[in-house]
């Protein structure tokens, strides 16, 4: 275990800071697919979960695994329902462009 004690936070920090930071220019830079959109969002949960996992094992607590558990248990439940949806619009529509879904009204 001195391995990951040598391992310095900052660097873990500024690339989970990166990471996140590329997760939210694609969902601004890429408002018009939905699929992608769900990609980046997963990619914001796993980075939560990175940050979760290195400080449990940087202070030495099994609280953050439990916390990951439970994370990754919401994003598969959330995955699986989002594209349960995206699959339901594209028969009925046939078209995944987030334009036109957003001119809908009713």
């Amino acid at each position: 275990m001195e391995l990951y004690y040598n391992i310095n936070p900052n660097i873990i920090l500024i690339f989970s800071y990166l990471l996140v930071f590329l997760a939210f220019s694609g969902i601004f830079y890429n408002n018009r697919n939905i699929v992608i959109i769900l990609l980046f969002l997963e990619l914001i949960l796993l980075v939560v979960s990175f940050n979760f996992l290195f400080f449990s094992i940087f202070l030495d607590d099994c609280f953050g695994q439990s916390v990951i558990l439970y994370i990754l248990a919401i994003a598969g439940s959330e995955v699986s329902i989002g594209l349960s949806f995206l699959i339901l619009l594209f028969r009925i529509k046939g078209i995944l462009n987030l334009d036109f879904y957003l001119g809908l009204k009713g």
